[in-house]
Order: C-alpha cells, then structure tokens, then sequence
C-alpha cells in the first residue's frame, strides 16, 4: 500500500534519486531486501545500526520527489537516514545505482553520512515499527497521488490514506527510540469549509480546520483524506504522549515536479476565495527539517507552508502550464475573502536564517 506511480513516473523519480547521491559527496547507500533486514535482528541492545544520539531518522516514501528533497536536506545537516519504499520494485531499481561515491563539491556531508533503504508496507504495523528501530524521528511524507490526476484519487483512497496514517503514527508510539514525528499534511486542510457562514474569520491559518462533512459533500476525496490523515494522527499523539508536528503543505511545485495532483480539485473556489497557493519543493524540505529540529527545543503541532498565493489570471495561467489543468477564474480586480498566513512557519524560519548568520 502506497503511493500510486506509473512507470514513468517511477523512473523519473530513481534519477532523481541518483541525482541527489551524486551531487552528495561521501554518502553511503545500502539496499536492503525486507528478508535480508528480518534476518540481521539481534537481541534489542545491539541491533541498531545507529543510536538515536547518532542522528538517525527515518522517511517514509523516500524516493519521491518531497521524500528526496527532504533526504537531501537531512543529509546536509547531518543526518543519517533509512527511507522506507513498499515494494521491492523500487529495492532493485535503487540496487542498480547502489554507490559509494567520492563526489567533488562544497557539500558539508560527511562520509559517516548513510541512506539506508527497507521495504515495510504501510497496513502492516510490526513492519513499520521494525523500519522505525533506531530512528529518533520519523517523517512520513507518502500521499497516494493516483495517475489519472483529479479524478482519480477516490473515497476509498482516502480511507486507505488514513488507515496508513494511522499505523504510522502507532507504530512510531509504540517504538522506543522514536522521540519525534513529522506528518507531511495540506493546506486543503485548513479551509474548505462552507464559506456561506459570515462568522468564518478571513484568516486562514495553522488554527483553521476544514470540515469533514462539507469536504464529503463536495467530494474532495483528497482533501477528505489529508485531514482524516491526521485527525487520526493527532488523536494517537495525544493519547500515546508522541511528540508530533504537522507541515499543511500548499501545491508543490519545483525543477523536474510534474504531477497531475487532485489538491487542485475545486481550483476556481481556491482561486475565488484567495487560497490557491503553491510552494517550492525544496522550500518545504526545508520547513520539514528546521521545524523537525524545533521540535527537540519546544516546537510541534501544525504549521502552514506556502511561498506563493496565486492571485491573477496570469498566474493562474502559469500554473495551468505546469499542471495541465484549467482553473476558471474572474477578474483580476476581484476582492478576495480570505488571506492565507504563514506567520508561525515564518517565525520559525527567520530565528533559524539570524541564526546562521550570527553563527
């Protein structure tokens, strides 16, 4: 159970990922089968690769394009990583490009720095907590983005996503050398709701929720499955005492991102009311990462990422290209309702940005 790719995209994916390595000097990859990974456990004191003062973490569907940009930037601050993928497919596609490689470059990547690579599959809770085994934290990054674009993505689907959701966020509760975990969510999170009510603040937040029984209404499968993701993920946090933050992610885009995603399912309202927004894609690894580390301090619970709220028809027009979807739209001297804010992810941000540059 997983992301739902097609061949193409697949490929398309796997050089991405061997980009990456190669533009990461002194990184070690290991492939691992799921057979060869059962049978190397030992007694519970010696069984880690690494230990959670080591840096290890963990990031689920680490050979898509958000999976790889936030592996990338785990790397440069440090970090080891295990990627899980659920199929042992993308086992042999990365064993082809298996490396240890002595890259030239400025990269500040260590030659202790590893990626680990395991298969779990999402709907089965002991292997997700064998995968999780060692890491300090988990990011769980996996949205199921069905080939067929809008309309693919269905009622069932999002059932499936939650469920998947939900056996992570128990299976890093139930794994002692789990401390923290990222939950890659959506701004479709945030503000579907029926905006008939005139008491709706116009601030569209980190505090707003969409609702679920006007996103089933509707039919805004993916939407529906974003939030019952981590309406689910919270509600296990919160029972379980697991330190977690949400990342409520605008459209992602970036060099090489192309996908047909159903977040754009009701483009024009998103457009209408002023909460059309996208974000890079290594903008938002970015926010994953430094809200992660924030989360050792005091950080956690939800934080909106954008960099960009689409407010003309040129723009729109732009996004069309990239996307090939048509998103009706008015005039451009329309007075929208609403306003999307980052503040919290911004200030955030910024304490990290003064404090490089003190450093």
């Amino acid at each position: 159970m997983g992301v739902v790719r097609t061949d193409e995209s697949r490929r398309a994916e796997i050089e991405e990922f061997r980009r990456m390595l190669l533009s990461c000097s002194g990184v070690v990859l290991k492939v691992t089968t799921e057979e060869e990974y059962n049978r190397r456990q030992v007694p519970a004191a010696n069984r880690n690769e690494y230990t959670a003062d080591q840096k290890l973490v963990c990031v689920t569907s680490g050979v898509s394009f958000l999976g790889i940009a936030i592996v990338k930037k785990l790397l440069l601050r440090g970090y080891s990583v295990r990627i899980i993928v659920d199929n042992e497919d993308d086992i042999e596609r990365l064993r082809e490009i298996e490396i240890t490689e002595e890259v030239g470059g400025r990269s500040n990547i260590t030659s202790s720095n590893q990626i680990g690579v395991v298969v779990a599959k999402f709907n089965e809770r002991r292997t997700l907590m064998e995968a999780f085994d060692g890491c300090c934290a988990v990011f769980h990054t996996a949205a199921f983005i069905d080939p067929s674009g809008l309309s693919g993505y269905s009622k069932i689907m999002a059932e499936v996503e939650a469920r998947a959701a939900e056996n992570i966020a128990e299976a890093c509760a139930a794994t002692s050398s789990v401390r923290n975990y990222v939950l890659t969510s959506s701004l479709l999170t945030c503000f579907w709701r029926d905006t008939s009510d005139s008491s709706l603040s116009h601030v569209v937040d980190h505090n707003t929720w969409s609702d679920e029984s006007f996103c089933k209404r509707k039919k805004l499968w993916y939407a529906l499955g974003k939030l019952k993701a981590e309406h689910v993920s919270w509600k296990i946090a919160k029972e379980k005492g697991l330190k977690m933050a949400t990342i409520c992610s605008g459209l992602v885009t970036g060099p090489r991102y192309f996908c047909v995603n159903p977040h754009l399912k009701g483009g024009q309202e998103m457009y209408d009311y002023g909460l059309l927004a996208t974000v890079d894609v290594d903008r938002l690894a970015d926010a994953h990462v430094h809200v992660y580390e924030e989360m050792n301090k005091n950080g956690g619970g939800r934080y909106v990422c954008f960099d960009k709220v689409v407010r003309s028809p040129n723009e729109v027009q732009i996004l069309e290209e990239k996307t090939g979807i048509h998103i009706n739209t008015i005039s451009s001297d329309y007075e929208f309702r609403f306003i999307l804010s980052n503040r919290k992810l911004d200030r955030l941000m910024s304490q990290v940005h003064r404090c490089s540059n003190l450093c």
